[in-house]
């Protein structure tokens, strides 16, 4: 994973400029006002920290639809070029307009990194750590700050501290990014799936995962451009293929899908559970419309289920699931290295084309358990199509228990598979279908001893061992009468550049499992910048200044202005190691889990900064009061609302409008926070730090509720999974509202 890490982390050059941006305004502002005679123009004061939120907001308004059509890579490198022309600007900066044409250029670059950065690490990084790699940029961002309130303090012990110079130093570090987004960062394979360029998308593929082979991961891609058709939950049973037995039933394995293990030499079978069973479809069915808690949005309990229904090893890789091998084999033929690109649309037509005289030649490789290929079997007639491991899949343990390799198939113990079933029609023609199936193991290996379980030709009862799984089942994304009659190995093989070239429209935001992912994203993002963070990460040398933590420092010759700027920067040095631990904690105990356990903490913190502004004590006492809450409430919130909302909102739409949405979702960041931003001069003068403090107290609790109802987990699920289980959840309780 470690070329996945590596674009990780130059992506987020952009978010440590940002950060390094705010914190050198911060410390800026202080010596601005004084030459521009500011002191007494507060409005001014505030335009020019908010003029970078202006700009940030302006181009965030076109920063998705524009990433959807031109790609994630060029935004970047302009959100560089912003940066780069905004820092000479201001360094040279002869009045305070020029100064504003500065930040406004800089807000530019900042909204940018901002909408961009946590989309692009999301549509890249393996599922199972891509939560961690999403907490980079706040990581990062803090990172910025802390490098800059150090510059800021060193220059405020000169004799003639330059304000120009502390802002124009930016020019270095987006120098550097420039570069990186040149010459290292490569394009989102989602991105290049989407508009129909496969040949490139599985060569960054196979940069970012270390491997050539990458055909599962390509097929889930090309699934994830179709999302929110008919979707349903289905129970399955695995357990081993004991192939043709005294009890075979053709009737009982028509559905059924086999998986492979090539070089173990061992085949598995899923089959479908009918009917309530032990493995639970009726409860998980009627969470979906009756939640437990009141007024909790189903999604929450249907995501839920998943995460509790986990095998007990508790690894976020499924034993059952590994790695599909390659999926572009069939017979002989291995097209793997081929161009699967525009150019390659209708060049290899007859590799795919078929016959019912094939059948037996197909049949035949069913038993071929050393080709890691997508296979078709001839059960009856309905066939199923899955994609075996590369490598290993199982070897049985004696005692009974299935260990898989290394690998994670499309990622959290998820599989992808697609099933064809077809029967005769009134005139005599056989008419059919493809299924797309992802499955997903849950809990370990149980024994049916003493146990009835109902399947496809009557109940089950037996010693042997078997695995359950989930499935969500759902129409492919590139289903078309053409592929019924032409194609044999499954949906995703398809080019899809008829699909992509449809493109986005603004109809998609209106389908309910989207309407459903923006309220949690604009949600989220709004209660976050209400929380007050924002501004009072702006204004933290002020506030601190105003609680008297320039005393502290008094006896050491340290002027207040540069005592306040040093303590800024042990603030934001304290930040990293609890951004540190939220990276460990993302992908085991999850988003959903952390915001609701630091929140509270928060809002601790905040009650104590008011009690320490109610109360009466002496000056040294108040200014450790506050600079203790004020450091409390920064390491928690970076830990829990500071990356999260962004990471979720990264994650939870559909790959065509994702752009879009995260536009909508950063819009609403930037708006609330210039209202926080330019309303808290205002509030200090009006109800001092004890009346700011207790408005973001309220929200703090307000935002705990909200998460708890609507906020579900995606940790360990890759993207294109997430948004079925949103269209699932959402088209359930529109069903119901019609009926």
């Amino acid at each position: 994973m470690s070329g996945a890490v590596l674009v990780a982390i130059a992506a987020t050059v952009g978010n440590l400029l940002q950060g390094w941006d705010n914190a050198t305004i911060a410390g800026a502002v202080l010596y601005i006002k004084k030459e521009f005679n500011l002191e007494g123009a507060p409005t001014m004061e505030g335009l020019i920290v908010a003029m970078s939120l202006i700009g940030a907001t302006i181009i965030t308004t076109c920063s998705g639809p524009v990433s959807d059509r031109f790609g994630r890579r060029p935004m970047m490198i302009i959100s560089s070029i912003c940066f780069f022309f905004s820092a000479l600007i201001m360094l040279w900066s002869p009045n305070v307009y020029v100064l504003l044409l500065g930040r406004l250029l800089d807000g530019f670059g900042s909204g940018l990194a901002v909408t961009l950065v946590p989309l692009y690490i999301s549509e890249t990084a393996p599922t199972d750590i891509r939560g961690s790699l999403n907490t980079l940029p706040q990581f990062t961002g803090s990172g910025g700050m802390f490098v800059a309130y150090c510059m800021v303090f060193g220059m405020s012990l000169m004799e003639k501290p330059s304000w120009r110079l502390m802002l124009g130093i930016l020019v270095v570090p987006s120098a550097l990014y420039f570069a990186l987004t040149v010459f290292f960062l490569p394009e989102s394979p989602r991105w290049l799936v989407s508009k129909g360029r496969m040949n490139e998308a599985k060569k960054v593929l196979q940069r970012l995962r270390g491997r050539e082979d990458v055909s599962a991961e390509m097929a889930l891609l090309v699934e994830g451009l179709g999302v929110g058709g008919d979707i349903s939950i289905e129970e399955y049973l695995i357990e081993p293929d004991v192939g043709i037995t005294e009890e075979y039933d053709p009737m009982a394995a028509k559905d059924q899908i086999k998986l492979y293990g090539s070089d173990a030499g061992h085949s598995w079978v899923a089959r479908p559970v009918t009917g309530q069973s032990m493995l639970g479809l009726a409860s998980r069915q009627g969470s979906i419309q009756n939640p437990s808690v009141p007024l909790m949005d189903p999604l929450v309990t249907l995501f839920g289920s998943v995460h509790e229904k986990l095998p007990e090893q508790g690894s976020m890789r499924s034993i059952i699931f590994p790695t599909f091998g390659s999926m572009f084999s069939m017979g002989g033929k291995d097209p793997r290295n081929e161009e699967w690109d525009e150019e390659n649309l209708h060049g290899d037509d007859d590799d795919y084309a078929h016959n019912d005289d094939d059948n037996d030649d197909y049949a035949e490789d069913d038993d071929n358990l050393h080709s890691p290929l997508i296979s078709r079997q001839a059960t009856g007639t309905d066939k199923a199509m899955v994609a075996p491991v590369s490598g290993s899949m199982f070897s049985m343990k004696p005692s009974g228990l299935i260990q898989g390799t290394e690998a994670s198939g499309i990622g959290g113990g998820w599989q992808l598979a697609w099933q064809w079933s077809e029967k005769e029609g009134a005139d005599g023609r056989k008419e059919g279908g493809f299924k797309r199936l992802y499955l997903h193991q849950e809990g370990d290996m149980v024994s049916k001893r003493g146990s009835v379980i109902s399947l496809p030709g009557g109940d089950v009862t037996g010693e042997t061992e078997y695995m359950k799984a989930a499935a969500l089942v759902s129409q492919p994304a590139l289903y078309s009468r053409e592929l019924m009659n032409q194609h044999t190995i499954g949906p995703a093989m398809v080019h899809p550049s008829e699909t992509a070239a449809k493109g986005s429209s603004w109809r998609d935001l209106l389908e309910p499992g989207v309407r459903r992912a923006l309220i949690v994203g604009v949600g989220l993002q709004l209660l976050q910048q209400f929380s007050g963070i924002n501004g009072v990460l702006y204004y933290t040398p002020q506030i601190l200044e105003q609680a008297g933590v320039g005393d502290l420092l008094s006896h050491m010759g340290i002027g207040a202005s540069s005592a306040s700027l040093l303590i800024s920067a042990l603030t934001t040095l304290l930040m990293l190691p609890s951004i540190a631990v939220a990276m460990r904690l993302m992908d085991i105990s999850g988003r959903r889990t952390l915001l609701l356990t630091t929140i509270p903490v928060l809002f601790l913190s905040l009650v104590v900064l008011i009690l320490g502004n109610i109360i009466k004590m002496s000056t040294t006492v108040h200014a450790v009061i506050s600079t203790v809450s004020v450091v409390l409430y920064f390491c928690f919130f970076v830990m829990g609302f500071g990356p999260i909302p962004n990471i979720l909102c990264a994650e939870i739409f559909p790959t065509r409008i994702r752009g879009v949405c995260i536009a909508i979702c950063a819009l609403t960041f930037w708006i609330g926070d210039i209202i926080v931003t330019d309303t808290l001069p205002i509030m200090l003068n009006a109800v001092g730090l004890a009346g700011v403090f207790g408005f973001y107290a309220v929200v703090s609790v307000i935002a705990w509720i909200f998460i708890f109802l609507k906020v579900p987990e995606t940790k360990g699920m890759p993207l294109e999974v997430i948004t079925e289980f949103f269209a699932l959840g959402a088209r359930q309780p529109s069903e119901d509202k019609d009926n």
